[in-house]
Order: structure tokens, then C-alpha cells, then sequence
């Protein structure tokens, strides 16, 4: 892709979080033109490119390889390639990977240029019917020990609406935990399959979340 400026532009796109239709004729344009994608699953992401005719070459960019990709990514955007960051879902830098390489730019002074699109948090905060004048994103809690405790007594007394991310294999785990430190009664969304054919929005309290996700 030509650019003005000496060095390329790293551009985060956002992907679909389920619906393929969901991504923009801009990020469409973007991944089609960049001379490199970094994507988090290069197979997922292969499905995605194959199904939009983009013949865009990938490269790996995930948390365990990231420290190496870095300073890779780093150079071929200071010769002058743009790179699109993608996740498997979502925009990149938003619990994914790609914060590093957004701050290793930034502090070269590589141009970054953020794609919107989806977002999980975003769109079941809109549906969720809870207050969305004022909310705070996050996560994914610590997975166990002293830092999982100290994070929820944090939020003990948040009354702001709380965006939370969750494997379903521990959504119990985590609703039991929340209503140890938040009260049995704390109303509750918990969203899943978004954008996708069994999408499905539970709403109610934390108390009768556990009781309906223990028979489902």
C-alpha cells in the first residue's frame, strides 16, 4: 500500500464477532490493500479473507509469539509496508495481544489507524438493559488465586454497569464468585453466541443466573 510518509501505518481492524456481514467495506478495502495481515489465528482469519476473496499474506501475531513479532512488525512498517492487526474477533488491543505492538509504534512514531467495527462489549452493553450512561470495561478476571480476590473486592462496591468476559466453561465459576462479593440480588446480563444464529441475552440477578445456567 503507497504512503505519504516514510514509514506505513499499522491499521486495527475490527473483525466480525460472529456474522460475517457484520465487517465494513472500509476494513474490507484496508485488508485488501495492506501489504501484510497480523492475525491472531491465521486458520480463523483465513476463513474470513478466503470468504472475501483477499489474497492478503498473513503472519502470526499472537500472546505467545508477540515479544518476537514485535520488533519484525516494527521494521517492515518502518520500510515503508502497512500492516493490518486483527483478532479473531472484535478489535485488536481491547483484551487481545495487540496492545504491545500498538505501544511499540506509537513510541517510534509509526502511524496507527484504528478500523472500527464490532465489538462484543459494546454490543451487549447496548441490549443488556442495564444502565449504559455510564459503564466500565473489564474483562477477563484474573483466572485464580490472591489476584482473582483482590480484583473482585475492587468491584465489591462499583455501582457502575460492568462489562465482564467469560468462558462458558467457567461462567458458573465466575457468577458464583460475583455473588460472593456482589450480593445474590445484583442484576445481571449474561450475553452469548452474539451476532449469531443462537445469540441469546439471560437478564436478571446474579442469584437466579446461577440457578438457570446450572440446568442449561
Amino acid at each position: 500500500m503507497s504512503s505519504e510518509s516514510v514509514t506505513g501505518t499499522l491499521y486495527l481492524v475490527a473483525t466480525p464477532i460472529g456474522n460475517l456481514e457484520d465487517i465494513t467495506f472500509r476494513a474490507v478495502r484496508i485488508l485488501k490493500d495492506v501489504d501484510l495481515i497480523a492475525a491472531e489465528d491465521t486458520r480463523h482469519t483465513g476463513k474470513l479473507l478466503h470468504h472475501f476473496q483477499i489474497a492478503t499474506p498473513q503472519l502470526s501475531y499472537h500472546e505467545h509469539n508477540a515479544q518476537a513479532r514485535i520488533p519484525q512488525l516494527v521494521e517492515k512498517l518502518q520500510l515503508g509496508q502497512s500492516v493490518a492487526l486483527v483478532s479473531d474477533a472484535g478489535m485488536q488491543g481491547i483484551s487481545a495481544p495487540g496492545y504491545g505492538l500498538v505501544c511499540a509504534c506509537a513510541e517510534v512514531g509509526i502511524a496507527i489507524s484504528p478500523i472500527p467495527g464490532p465489538a462484543a462489549g459494546i454490543s451487549a452493553v447496548a441490549a443488556s438493559a442495564l444502565p449504559s450512561d455510564r459503564f466500565t470495561f473489564e474483562g477477563f478476571l484474573p483466572a485464580k488465586g490472591r489476584g482473582r480476590a483482590d480484583r473482585l473486592a475492587q468491584l465489591a462496591t462499583e455501582q457502575r454497569t460492568m462489562v465482564l468476559y467469560e468462558s462458558p466453561h467457567r461462567l458458573l465459576k465466575t457468577l458464583g464468585d460475583l455473588q460472593t462479593h456482589l450480593g445474590h440480588d445484583r442484576q445481571v446480563t449474561v450475553a452469548r453466541e452474539l451476532t449469531k444464529r443462537y445469540e441469546e441475552f439471560w437478564r436478571g440477578t446474579v442469584g437466579g443466573a446461577i440457578e438457570h445456567f446450572s440446568v442449561t
